[in-house]
């Protein structure tokens, strides 16, 4: 048998072993699928809404989510098709950030009234008072944050020979600030702002309280840090005196500061 045989049969013989593989293996069951979780379609911000926008078509979206995690405060294609269209108009009460769910507690409708009316929870009073760079934090209150209104009233001590006395106390806890001057919201990324007035958002009792303060003397805004957004308020002292009190006695052009409990 000469070479060119043998190469041959080699050929052949390495060929059908292949075909016997392949034979083999066709008949092999497929692998197992894993069966996808339902899903369903809400409505989404496409990008940033910020507090106090007005909503348009396009500012939102139909984006796919696991039926198992949409609640029934979110908007499904399923129960609205046309959401997208029936709340455009409505007025973003809190931000929305990019791929949020919308949800219809955070919208509200001005139906023709202001701004600051449809924005305005449930209950709740927008009151303006004064302010100035020393009495508004340096400018450094925003939209939004939080802050306390203490009051800064001279009297006359009449147990201290007549000598004029300086009283300061907190009389407002953790208040959200609605708006500085005109401005409901930041801008531009803004760290600062320098107004004349600042609007709060108060409970009927608190704007009474807040309205009586400022014809009694001076009222100042002090910023509370982030973090203590959700703090409780201060415990009154067990006689009746509030322990954030502080008076200043004028003698002349000396002063001194104690802390009353």
């Amino acid at each position: 048998m000469n070479t060119a045989r043998i190469v041959v049969l080699a050929i052949a013989l390495g060929a059908g072993s292949v075909a016997l593989y392949l034979a083999s293996t066709s008949d092999a069951p497929p692998p197992p699928q894993v069966a996808e979780a339902p899903t369903t379609d809400v409505l989404v911000a496409k990008a940033d809404i910020a507090l106090g926008q007005a909503l348009g078509p396009d500012d939102v979206q139909w984006q796919s989510w696991p039926a198992s995690a949409a609640s029934t405060n979110i908007i499904s294609r399923n129960s609205r098709p046309d959401a997208a269209a029936q709340i455009a108009g409505s007025i973003a009460r809190s931000a929305f950030i990019a791929g949020e769910p919308i949800r219809e507690p955070k919208l509200v409708r001005a139906n023709g009234a202001g701004f600051m009316a449809a924005v305005l929870p449930t209950g709740m009073r927008a009151v303006s008072t004064e302010i100035s760079p020393e009495t508004g934090a340096g400018g450094f209150i925003l939209p939004n944050d939080r802050v306390d209104v203490i009051l800064s009233k001279r009297e006359r001590g009449g147990d201290r020979g007549g000598m004029e006395v300086i009283n300061s106390e907190i009389i407002l806890n953790n208040i959200r600030v609605l708006a500085i001057d005109q401005a409901p919201k930041e801008k531009d990324g803004q760290n600062s702002v320098v107004g004349k007035t600042a609007t709060l958002e108060l409970k009927p009792e608190q704007a009474e309280l807040l309205a009586r303060a400022r014809q009694s003397g001076t009222i100042s805004l002090a910023l509370r840090a982030l973090v203590d957004a959700n703090a409780p308020p201060p415990v009154e002292d067990p006689n009746g005196g509030k322990r954030d009190s502080i008076n200043i006695v004028r003698y002349g052009i000396p002063s001194t500061a104690t802390m009353t409990k």
